[in-house]
């Protein structure tokens, strides 16, 4: 759920409602840039109150969720891993960075883009692949577009060597689920993120990929991944199996059912 419902509506779900559950990934208490709203608050608050359980996207939702929940589950963001197949050329005279997402969220991109233009000034065949709705301009950057579609995502991402997350840190974003991580990671991407929210607990510095607070982290961050073949692989496995392991439909099913036969065991 990405917003909650009127009172008067979830009243009547609730009066119908065997067993209601009440699952979001978003910080729907909020405004989309994270200012406090006194009647998303109190909606919020209702309709976890009146929930049976809660299923929330991340620690932190949980724990705005904890107070007024009876019962609570963490229960992350999952995706298709059947889709990603890692059966995909990538281009060999270029270093391709990858940034998936939507005009909406075109403001984080361009927070990085300066690192990003410092890093192709000392590494010239680096670029940046944006699969979106919107591009993006640079005389410093080689920029690629892609338009996004469903059919060619999972295929667009495994062609590209390094996937980015740049992310500010506020209440909101605080929220999110870290959708572009999970998927980087299950094309088999090293993932560099801002260490905001969950990316900062998905993405294990040095292991699946590294967390860059700044632009001179940032530059060195993709430096070394730009130098190093065998990191870049075996960072990308080890993503793909966290992603494999902890989000994919399946792991996620399997924690819906056991949650819901607890609950209505009670």
């Amino acid at each position: 759920m990405r917003r909650t419902y009127s009172y008067p509506f979830f009243r009547l779900l609730r009066f119908a409602a065997k067993y209601l559950v009440f699952d979001y990934d978003d910080a729907v208490f909020q405004k989309d840039q994270g200012q406090r709203s006194d009647s998303r608050e109190r909606s919020f608050t209702r309709s976890v109150s009146a929930a049976d359980q809660v299923w929330a996207g991340n620690n932190y939702l949980a724990a705005r969720a904890r107070p007024f929940a009876r019962k609570i589950l963490v229960l992350p963001t999952s995706l298709d891993t059947d889709k990603y197949d890692l059966c995909v050329d990538k281009e060999r005279n270029y270093l391709d960075l990858v940034w998936i997402g939507s005009s909406s969220t075109k403001e984080h991109l361009k927070s990085v883009l300066p690192a990003l233009e410092s890093a192709a000034s000392v590494i010239p065949a680096l670029r940046l692949k944006i699969i979106a709705d919107f591009t993006l301009q640079s005389d410093k950057l080689t920029i690629v577009p892609i338009r996004w579609s469903e059919k060619r995502e999972a295929q667009e991402l495994a062609a590209a060597h390094v996937g980015i997350a740049p992310l500010p840190d506020n209440l909101f974003t605080r929220g999110k689920c870290a959708l572009k991580v999970i998927q980087y990671m299950a094309a088999g991407l090293p993932v560099i993120s801002s260490p905001t929210g969950v990316n900062a607990e998905i993405v294990e510095h040095g292991v699946n990929g590294f967390l860059a607070a700044g632009e001179q982290e940032w530059l060195a961050a993709i430096q070394r991944l730009v130098a190093d073949d065998a990191l870049r692989n075996s960072m990308g496995k080890a993503g793909r199996k966290r992603c494999f392991d902890n989000f994919s439909l399946q792991s996620t099913f399997r924690k819906m059912i056991a949650s819901l036969e607890n609950g209505l065991a009670d």
